[in-house]
């Protein structure tokens, strides 16, 4: 359990930086710092996924709290409105904890409130709770609810305007609005005594991650209604905000289900260090629903679901966490949409057809399914349901596909033409690439060779003599060039691309590749070296830098506009993901001896006190390249937890995860 006391809670300064998050399943969550001052425009209590799991809406911003006591009126909200925050609720914060949820315990004239928020798996709905936990039996209490609405894309903010329809349409323990058309209904299913339909707009609200990211930062919300409940009468007050009719007094029902789906999260390790529950916990945020099938969340608040992201972070969310069924949904669901023999790199929020412009997630696929088989050995399901796809996806790349991606005459595989970036360093500024990599990038050959003894075990195993002989063949192929053209013999080291007679020497991390997976080119003495040099220029406690700084293209902080960041994105910054691969590649290299494990240990547990930090239980997707490192980009992203979580498991404690048990339906 990660808790706060009023020490923390009551200096905005740190308050404001610690952010909790809740999600559905769909691609909708809940998120707001736990000070209760929304700092992005991402924050809301209802970011509804309207086409799951993308299409995001955020529709119920927050909440306008107020307990009246005696007649005294005490407002519980936060909001930053330019040069003051006001109210101050956060004054009578005495804990915020999540337990399993966000829980925020308030005390204001001798009561005790408690309000927590968690959303209902599956749905896109929010249950918001509050309960008069000790008072004063002699003193009338109230409280007022004001939702705050803004039903707009959550990349976007909502300014004043004359479209919205105020209406409220009522009945009892319902309200409901739908300010726009074609927007969804929002339902507000609650216990109030009393529902006033005055409405009005809160104007100027400022949202401070988004200045400091160089983005619009200003919005107006528009409050519809407010809700009112005697506490003096009934110590519980609830509200279900929804896209659907929901009915109130099923409010408990809905909260231990939950607990109920969460604690078969801590089932599948029950005896596992804290380090490995929360990450176990962490996971489970990301694996979402695509149709009929699954599909991962690359990151919040603002990713979709990438080709690449899911296929790096499969094995760590699913197959380490006992959810085998779901690893196979996903790759099932990734297959459908497998074309001219790639996969897709993201599928656009606004439901458009998925773009192909990577080459590495079409060779993350085969780790994953190579992943699958070490965890599950059902090489059936494989063999009728992936294997054609995989065959498929070799041919094309043998014979040449989209963007220039083909094996060349040494076997190793070029990808790459003007204007496009193809591999995970893949920023671009005003229409020009900060890191080119056209050519043969050194993780797309490891990823290739990887993907071709895959292919050659599965030939195998399906009694596919033909194909079996030929995957051997060009794996044999590929690896004599590899190491006749990328040993950088100077450096101690491999060369990042290779392009025709260039050779860009670069120390990156993306030969750690080369070591770390499980079908490796590299002599152990070579590997060692490599381990060797990323350790030295790379490491940080937060993963590994994206480029050495001794380099003069080096950029130690990431910060500043769209354009300043991207063009830092992969120049120094740190990218946490990294650390699982250099762990395995560490044990690899190193031997798995206690004294290697022990800094295998250290390297991992020095995440500990990030939990505490930007995304509360999450991992941060990147830190300033330069101490102390602070963390950057999305405050939950899913190949940091995953590769955490697999290293962790796999090389450093090796634990085995019990099968989950069915969680009751609701």
């Amino acid at each position: 359990m990660i808790s706060f006391n009023q020490e923390t809670l009551r200096n905005p300064d740190s308050a404001l930086r610690k952010e909790w998050l809740e999600t559905n399943g769909l691609g909708g969550f809940a998120s707001s710092t736990i000070a209760g001052v929304n700092t992005r425009r991402y924050h809301g209590l209802l970011v509804a996924a309207t086409n799951p799991p993308v299409g995001r809406m955020a529709l119920l911003s927050k909440f306008e709290e107020t307990l009246i006591v005696a007649g005294n009126r005490y407002e519980l909200s936060a909001n930053q409105y330019p040069g003051v925050v006001h109210p101050q609720g956060y004054q009578y914060l005495r804990q915020f904890r999540l337990d399993p949820f966000p829980v925020f315990t308030y005390e204001v004239a001798g009561i005790e409130i408690e309000k927590s928020v968690f959303m209902i798996h599956g749905e896109n709905s929010a249950v918001i709770q509050y309960e008069m936990k000790a008072a004063n039996q002699a003193t009338g209490c109230l409280l007022e609810i004001r939702p705050l609405i803004a039903f707009r894309d959550y990349h976007s903010a909502m300014h004043e305007n004359g479209a919205l329809d105020p209406s409220v349409e009522t009945e009892p323990n319902l309200a409901t609005v739908k300010p726009y058309d074609g927007v969804p209904s929002l339902h507000l299913a609650h216990n109030a005594d009393d529902l006033d339909l005055n409405g009005w707009w809160y104007r100027n609200f400022e949202y401070q991650e988004e200045r400091e990211r160089g983005l619009d930062f200003h919005e107006d919300l528009f409050s519809p209604c407010a809700l009112k409940f005697d506490l003096s009468r009934r110590a519980r007050a609830a509200i279900i905000a929804s896209t659907e009719r929901r009915d109130i007094n099923r409010v408990f029902d809905y909260k231990q289900a939950e607990i109920n789906r969460r604690q078969a999260i801590n089932d599948v390790y029950p005896n596992a260090c804290e380090f490995v529950r929360t990450l176990a916990a962490a996971a489970d945020q990301f694996i979402v629903a695509r149709g009929d099938q699954k599909t991962v969340i690359a990151g919040y608040h603002w990713f979709g679901d990438w080709g690449r992201d899911t296929m790096i972070a499969l094995p760590g969310l699913t197959l380490v966490t006992g959810r085998a069924e779901e690893a196979k949904s996903v790759l099932r669901a990734f297959a459908r949409f497998v074309d001219r023999g790639m996969l897709p790199n993201r599928f656009p929020d606004a439901g458009a057809e998925p773009e192909y412009n990577t080459v590495d997630a079409t060779l993350w696929y085969f780790e994953s399914v190579r992943a699958l088989l070490q965890y599950t050995g059902d090489y059936k399901f494989v063999r009728s349901e992936l294997y054609a796809a995989l065959t498929e996806i070799i041919d094309w790349h043998e014979r040449g596909t989209r963007y220039g991606i083909r094996v060349d005459d040494d076997g190793l595989l070029h990808s790459g033409e003007s204007g496009v970036q193809l591999t995970w360093m893949d920023a671009r500024v005003d229409g020009r690439e900060i890191t080119p990599r056209t050519g043969k990038a050194v993780e797309i050959q490891a990823l290739w060779y990887n993907a071709l003894r895959v292919m050659e075990r599965l030939a195998h195993e399906f009694g596919d003599k033909q194909n079996e002989k030929r995957y051997g063949r060009m794996a044999a192929r590929a690896r004599r060039s590899f190491n006749q053209l990328f040993w950088n013999e100077a450096a101690g080291c491999l060369f990042d691309v290779i392009d025709g007679e260039t050779r860009d020497a670069a120390i990156r991390p993306n030969q750690i590749l080369a070591v770390s997976l499980p079908h490796t080119m590299l002599s152990r003495e070579k590997a060692k070296q490599v381990v060797t040099v990323v350790e030295r220029d790379l490491l940080t406690p937060y993963g590994l830098r994206s480029l050495s700084p001794h380099d003069p293209q080096y950029r130690g902080r990431y910060e500043g506009g769209p354009s300043q960041r991207d063009g830092v994105y992969h120049q120094g910054t740190v990218w946490a993901w990294l650390m699982g691969p250099f762990i395995t590649a560490y044990l690899k290299a190193n031997g798995r001896t206690g004294k290697s494990r022990a800094r295998a240990t250290q390297l991992l547990e020095g995440f500990q006190p990030h939990f505490l930090e930007a995304g509360l239980g999450q991992v941060s997707e990147i830190y300033d390249g330069d101490p102390p490192h602070h963390p950057r980009g999305c405050i939950a992203q899913a190949w940091s937890v995953a590769e955490l979580l697999r290293a962790a498991v796999e090389e450093v404690y090796e634990l085995k995860p019990a099968r989950r048990k069915a969680t009751a339906a609701r």
